[in-house]
């Protein structure tokens, strides 16, 4: 039996297309690997599978690779929570947030990165429309970033000022985009892949909100090389499966202080000698930051 070894690029419905060394297949899952229990998405854009090819341009995922890391979030259903799982085995992730109009929702992107550090997914941070602002301010906004690891790029789906250092970046790898409701992801894909038709929305006069757009999970092929995973507009992603004792580690600037912190227990909100808050105080930790982790801190103890 020939098998092929592809990956998974679009996902509807219970089908899925695979694109293999044979070119493009559509497939459907075998019916034994859907037996039995499971808490969360048997399969996903960006899954590497195993495929028997088929007549007409068809064929049979008989067997999906274990992955090496994920993006997903947790979905309630009436047989209970469900492991939705956004995409498989992603390179990088893609976090867009707008200069302005919407003003840029720093506690979100905060959330996105401790995700992307939880799955160890590398994270690059787009600027987008900065058109509407001055340079200047555009890189004091998100200046802290660099130093943390964060690599930004400054962009204007408008202009398309910073889309060829942004092809770049991509290239050769699986790429995620993810950012809030009318930070102009949807125009910035129109702007690195032309040929697809994106729908793009307006951010509304009254609310000052964008609309998410997008539907259907799917990896593009990027003319040099890779795939770019459009996903809706992420408005929330829950902490689900991070601790509230953890969630210091995932930020790269607090695990380097909570060894000299007094108390192994401690929580860096209110504790003596606690060299988190210390760094605050001094200046050596940004604001932002910490009201970032504060707040999602309290909100994990609340939830849990």
């Amino acid at each position: 039996m020939l098998l092929l070894r592809g990956l998974v690029i679009r996902s509807q419905s219970g089908f899925y297309t695979v694109a293999t060394p044979q070119g493009a297949l559509f497939c459907r899952l075998r019916g034994r690997l859907k037996k039995g229990p499971r808490s969360g998405s048997l399969i996903a854009i960006g899954d590497w599978v195993e495929v028997t090819p088929l007549n007409g341009g068809a064929g049979v995922i008989e067997a999906i690779e274990p992955r090496q890391r994920m993006l997903s979030r947790m979905a309630p259903t009436p047989k209970g929570a469900y492991q939705q799982i956004i995409i498989a085995n992603p390179d990088q992730a893609v976090f867009v947030f707008a200069c302005a109009r919407p003003a840029p929702r720093f506690g979100m992107l905060d959330r996105f990165l401790v995700i992307a550090e939880r799955q160890q997914i590398p994270a690059l941070v787009v600027a987008n429309k900065t058109d509407l602002v001055s340079r200047k301010e555009a890189r004091a906004a998100f200046a802290h970033y660099p130093a943390l690891g964060y690599p930004v790029l400054f962009t204007s789906a408008k202009t398309g000022a910073g889309v060829a250092a942004l092809r770049r970046q991509m290239k050769g790898k699986v790429s995620l985009f993810a950012g809030p409701s009318g930070a102009g992801k949807s125009s910035l894909l129109s702007r690195l892949l032309p040929q697809v038709e994106f729908r793009v929305d307006e951010v509304s006069q009254a609310t000052n909100k964008g609309k998410h757009t997008t539907v259907v999970k799917e990896l593009f092929a990027l003319p040099e090389g890779g795939y770019l995973a459009d996903t809706p507009g992420l408005k929330a992603l829950a902490l689900w499966d991070i601790q509230p004792a953890e969630l210091d580690g995932y930020f790269p600037e607090l695990r380097l202080l909570v060894k000299d912190c007094q108390f192994n227990d401690c929580t860096h909100l209110h504790e003596p000698g606690c060299a988190v808050l210390a760094a605050l105080e001094e200046g050596r930790l940004h604001p932002r930051r910490y009201i970032s982790y504060a707040s999602m801190r309290l909100g994990q103890e609340e939830e849990g």
